[in-house]
This record gives C-alpha cells, structure tokens and sequence, in this order.
C-alpha cells in the first residue's frame, strides 16, 4: 500500500481537529440558540455539532486504515454569544466556507503526491462540502430576508427543528 506524504498526514490530522472544532462552533451555537429559546434552531445546530463530530472521525479512520496513528491536536474553545440569529448563521456559512477551502487544499496535496487513494476519499468530502454550504447559505439568505421579525424568525425556526438527523 503507498504511504501518505508526511505533508498529507500533517494536513490530515488539521483537518481532524477543524472538524472536532466545528463540532464545538456549532454545540456552541445551539447552547445560544436554547437561551434565545430558539429550540428548532438550536436542534438543528446540535445535529450539525454530531456530523462534524462524524466527519472528524472518518478522517480519523482513513488514516487508522492507511496504517497511520493520527495526531490529535488542541480544540479552541468556541465563542459563546452572537448578536441575534442572523449573525449565528453568517458565521456558520463563513465557517463552511473555510472548511471548503481545507478540504480543497487536502485534495490538492493528494493530487500533488498522485495518491489516489486519498483523492477518492477526499471527494466524499467535497461533495459534502458543496451541501454545507448551500443549506447554511439558504438559511441565512432567509434570516437576511426576516431581521428580526419575530413571527418570521419563528417559522424559520421551526423549519429549522424540523431537520432530520
């Protein structure tokens, strides 16, 4: 089996710790939520905090597969307030879209080294990636579009509570 580049693994194992640090960001901003009693919104994010979580350890198991120890590295504590919702889901598609950007140079190191192997694991991630961003930028076009309507932000919310895990 061809090893990963050492360059590769350090990039990997980043990304393991992005991913644990997502999950944080985004338990963070369902906590938030909860107290703005948002508890759609709030279940949404927490959903989010669990696929991150998922999407940290199957990087994790990839490297296990290749017959590497992965290096898990220091988790920034999150921040804990926002402004008002649309501000949670301005930073939430930011994030994603930072995540892309990790995500893109991991397949771009890949194809540097012509490790295959790591290029067809990595497409799950950018597909996903393309999700992301698109339900994070839908949702806050719409909080754009509301403000702080109350009876919209409530619809929003329970659109939002409505999301299956």
């Amino acid at each position: 089996m061809k090893s990963i580049s050492k360059k590769l693994q350090d990039d990997l194992n980043k990304q393991i710790t992005a991913e644990f640090e997502s999950a944080y960001l985004y338990l963070s901003m369902a906590d938030y939520l909860q107290t703005q009693n948002f508890d759609g919104m709030a279940r949404w994010f927490r959903i989010q905090a669990d696929e991150e979580r998922e999407h940290a350890m199957k990087i994790h198991d990839f490297m296990i597969e290749r017959t590497l120890t992965p290096e898990l590295g220091e988790i920034k504590p999150p921040q804990h307030q926002w402004s008002d919702v649309k501000t949670v889901l301005e930073e939430a598609y930011q994030h994603e879209c930072l995540v892309s950007d990790m995500i893109y140079d991991l397949v771009a190191q890949a194809m540097e080294d012509k490790d295959y192997a790591s290029i067809s694991f990595l497409q799950w991630f950018v597909d996903e990636q393309v999700e992301e961003e698109s339900q994070t930028l839908t949702l806050l076009e719409k909080a754009r579009l509301i403000g702080n309507d109350a009876s919209g932000l409530m619809v929003l919310d329970q659109e939002m509570g409505s999301r299956k895990e």
